[in-house]
């Protein structure tokens, strides 16, 4: 530990603190860089790093620690040899120095020039874990297994079929997942995960399972098109961007998404080895390169292959090019084979006297998004079937539609024209829409806040007794009027929902446009607090200070006597001479050192001020 602390010490800030960020430990309570040594010594920081440590690096580490078995120190050059020694390969070997660099930075090794040191409970950690969950040296540092190239039998034209309809599939489901989060957003239980009622909404509309949606959304999650706002769900607006892309683009985002979650180092194992790619492969080879990672890697490889199968990189367990290429970063190349088996873009419609519109292909984005304004999704398949009410074009109209508008859409992108039965529908909810008319109420009829108007008496009367309504409390005040203490956003979207031909309007009469959700913003790159910046700033001490010199030096005597260990210990003597003592510290007050004398077997009390260094005593005593 006292080694550790020392290079800890030595190391400027900023290194210190790029260091420290490899690692997982609790700052708080940490005083001082004794204090960090120790907390980065500890078991569980220990099995954190060993866990994430690749083959190369572990193999690396294990010839370290057999070469340190007896004393703690041996050279660079030792442990090129001793990999050479134990059968690796000649670029392993090659890579050794580089890798002990690499250890060095995550502080489980200690690098002084060419001399390695490897503190004991590191060592003592690998130990413990060798033959449970930690290969032996020799079998870390014998090369990868070669890659076995069998006689395909299977039809690649097939499999790159069903891998386009895949992920395809998986595109069109989290297109509808955010169209129906546009029109409501889904809430999110106190203990994590969506309601039940918004589950089953979601999956229907997205045409899946009820037990895939967790990982369909998580998709869109993390791809941020989808974003929480307190307890809801709502579209982002890089989901909105998103939904107006091709096909092809959208499978491009969520890709790029997957690959990102994948190691550099794992991604090249899985390309070498894609000749005969599967998920059975793909787990062994992770394993093979990660052999100590445990409940970690397991978890985050289920999901990998599952989103794998989802976007068309495998199918049931076969290789596809598509995921070779995304691999190897070749992302637009990927996308660009699969989406040439995607059912091909229309942009014209058949309009029908039932009211109905049929796409007879998967509608163009931004023709699309227009069609849902003012009609409702029937029908969702490579042939979509779309519905005109008088509730879905009042929809469009609150939005900001007009007749003219929706009638001339449906004129240019119809190859049927338009039905007398869809015009005379569009044109008489056009007469109709602002019959009913929302508004925020007068502060004289405070607690309401807000008031609902209509001409036609009957309807005002119809509103009051309506049961669907219930929720709103309309509260009638006079032939033409009801009150409600609901925000007026609120109330107009419950009468839109029970077909009312509402409008909302401002405190002049003018029609307001609404949108029913907003759009949740991506916020800007969190500016996250800096634990280990804070800590540092309580641990650093300026050394050219001797006070803190001294300070310095009581801490290793303190810390060396809580650990039992014998130091060699530096004492001046009369006349500028120096002598060596081996000390096992018992304690350090009124800056004086209290310590047993190996050789001479007595006690010594020495001041501090006549200490000139400290260091580990040699292992053979």
């Amino acid at each position: 530990m006292l080694e550790l602390a020392a290079r800890l010490r030595a190391l400027p800030r900023p290194g210190l603190a790029a260091a420290l960020q490899t690692r997982e430990f609790d700052t708080t309570g940490i005083r001082d860089l004794f204090d960090l040594a120790e907390v980065l010594l500890a078991p569980d920081s220990l099995d954190h790093v060993i866990s994430r440590l690749d083959r190369p690096r572990l193999a690396v580490l294990a010839a370290t620690a057999e070469l340190t078995a007896d004393h703690n120190d041996t050279t660079v050059d030792a442990v090129v040899d001793e990999l050479a020694r134990l059968g690796a390969s000649a670029e392993l070997t090659k890579a050794a120095p580089d890798l002990l660099d690499d250890l060095a930075a995550l502080l489980i090794v200690i690098l002084d020039g060419r001399r390695v040191h490897l503190p004991m409970a590191v060592s003592s950690r690998l130990a413990t874990r060798t033959g449970r969950d930690v290969p032996d040296a020799a079998d870390l540092a014998a090369p990868a297994p070669p890659v076995l190239v069998g006689v395909d039998q299977v039809d690649r034209t097939i499999l790159d079929r069903r891998a386009s309809e895949a992920a395809y599939a998986t595109v069109a489901a989290t297109a509808e997942l955010l169209a129906a989060l546009g029109s409501q957003p889904a809430r999110e239980l106190a203990k994590g995960g969506l309601t039940l009622p918004d589950s089953k909404r979601l999956a229907e509309v997205c045409g899946i399972d009820l037990d895939a949606l967790p990982r369909l959304f998580h998709r869109a999650d993390e791809a941020g098109l989808v974003l929480r706002d307190g307890a809801y769900w709502l579209e982002s607006d890089i989901g909105a961007s998103w939904t107006q892309r091709s096909a092809a683009e959208r499978w491009q985002r969520l890709a790029e998404q997957w690959l990102s979650r994948i190691p550099p180092t794992l991604r090249e194992l899985v390309a070498r080895r894609s000749e005969t790619l599967s998920s059975t492969d793909l787990r062994e080879d992770v394993r093979w390169l990660y052999p100590a990672g445990g409940r970690w890697l397991d978890d985050g490889l289920d999901r990998l292959v599952d989103d794998a199968e989802a976007l068309g990189l495998a199918v049931a367990g076969e290789p596809v090019e598509s995921g070779r290429l995304v691999l190897v970063g070749d992302v637009e190349r990927a996308a660009a084979l699969l989406s040439a088996h995607f059912p091909a873009q229309v942009s014209k419609v058949y309009l029908q006297h039932d009211l109905t519109i049929v796409s007879p292909g998967p509608l163009e984005p931004v023709l699309d998004a227009r069609l849902r304004g003012f009609a409702d999704v029937e029908a969702r398949d490579l042939a979509s079937t779309y519905r005109v009410s008088a509730a879905s074009v009042n929809r469009g109209l609150a939005a900001g539609e007009s007749a003219d508008t929706i009638l001339a859409f449906l004129g240019g992108i119809s190859l049927t024209g338009i039905p007398q039965p869809v015009a005379y529908l569009i044109d008489e909810a056009a007469k109709r829409f602002g019959s009913v008319r929302v508004a925020t109420a007068d502060d004289a009829e405070l607690p309401a806040r807000t008031v609902v108007r209509s001409d036609d008496e009957q309807v005002v009367r119809t509103l009051a007794v309506d049961q669907a309504l219930s929720a709103i409390g309309l509260r009638q005040v006079g032939p033409n009027r009801l009150l409600s203490r609901f925000a007026p956003d609120v109330v107009f979207w419950a009468l839109s929902d029970a077909r009312y031909p509402v409008a909302a309007e401002d405190r002049d009469g003018a029609i307001v446009r609404l949108r029913r959700h907003h759009l949740a913003q991506s916020p800007p790159p969190p500016t996250a607090s800096d634990p280990i910046g804070a800590m540092l700033d309580r641990v650093l001490v300026d050394g050219d200070d001797d006070a803190t010199e001294v300070a310095w030096l009581a801490r290793q005597l303190e810390a060396a006597a809580r650990a039992k260990e014998t130091l060699t210990v530096t004492v001046r003597m009369p006349g500028g001479t120096t002598a060596d003592y081996l000390l096992a510290p018992a304690s350090v007050a009124n800056g004086r050192l209290r310590a047993r004398d190996r050789k001479a077997d007595i006690e010594r009390t020495l001041p501090l001020s006549a200490i000139a260094a400290v260091m580990p005593a040699p292992s053979n005593v």
